[in-house]
């Protein structure tokens, strides 16, 4: 991303939070609120206190079962490694990662709760949305086909396979899987690691890997991810089932 570029989005991201603030009220009462009232046919005595209840706040944004909506910068969250979703929860809830409607949900969570929380999402394994239609040429497929399962070895870029896995479903317990996501959305996080607005648990391997990258290789990259088709098996494989080509943070749990 060029630097004049980050502004808009800045700018974007901001216009969203506006009206996000309002209905995040409402999502916070309503999370306090349905582990208090009781679902149809149930007696006051029983009400449902379920984490698939409590979590319904979060559908506005990430879909009814954590699938992820229209909206290309509110990804998916079923399925994901655990571990991976109650770092990111911790990272917003510790405001290590900037997006205020969600520092503003997860700021009085504890983290016994944030990671019961990640558990529910991914446990759940609902279908990935389909792939999206390239919108650029051949060539810029090409290298990001290439960058995604070769590398650049004279730039000391590894492949995004070498990590991600064969069929960038992650690994546990925390490497997330790419697919099923928006190339708006893979944009703007590689350009977040790129710039150091988005930050992981030392070794930071992601901010070192997305550091060598071009403005070109983002947008390569993130076309060819978002074109992929779902693979037959979607959730991640247990931890070792491959090496890793240097320490991560994330998966030092």
């Amino acid at each position: 991303m060029h630097d004049r570029i980050l502004p808009s989005r800045e700018a974007e991201q901001r216009r969203r939070v506006a009206p996000l603030r309002i209905s995040l009220g409402a999502a916070v009462t309503a999370l306090a609120l349905s582990t208090l009232a009781p679902a149809r046919g149930e007696t006051p005595e029983s009400p449902p206190d379920t984490m698939a209840e409590r979590v319904r706040a979060c559908a506005p944004c990430h879909g009814a079962v954590g699938e992820g909506t229209k909206d290309p910068y509110f990804p998916r969250l079923a399925g994901k490694p655990a571990g991976y979703l109650h770092n990111q929860l911790l990272a917003f809830r510790n405001g290590r990662r900037h997006y205020p409607p969600m520092n503003y949900l997860l700021e009085f969570l504890p983290e016994a709760y944030l990671k019961e929380m990640a558990d529910h999402f991914a446990g759940l394994n609902p279908p990935l949305p389909p792939p999206s239609p390239p919108t650029v040429g051949d060539d810029i497929l090409a290298h990001g086909r290439t960058l995604v399962t070769q590398g650049d070895a004279s730039r000391n870029i590894p492949a995004c396979t070498s990590c991600h896995g064969s069929t960038l479903t992650g690994m546990e317990p925390g490497i997330p899987g790419l697919l099923g996501l928006r190339p708006s959305y893979i944009s703007a996080q590689l350009g977040g690691w790129r710039y150091g607005t988005r930050t992981a648990l030392a070794p930071d391997c992601m901010q070192a890997v997305a550091a060598r990258l071009t403005e070109g290789d983002v947008t390569a990259i993130a076309a060819w991810l978002s074109s992929r088709p779902a693979p037959a098996e979607r959730r991640p494989p247990p931890r070792g089932s491959y090496a890793l080509p240097f320490a991560c943070g994330s998966q030092a749990h």
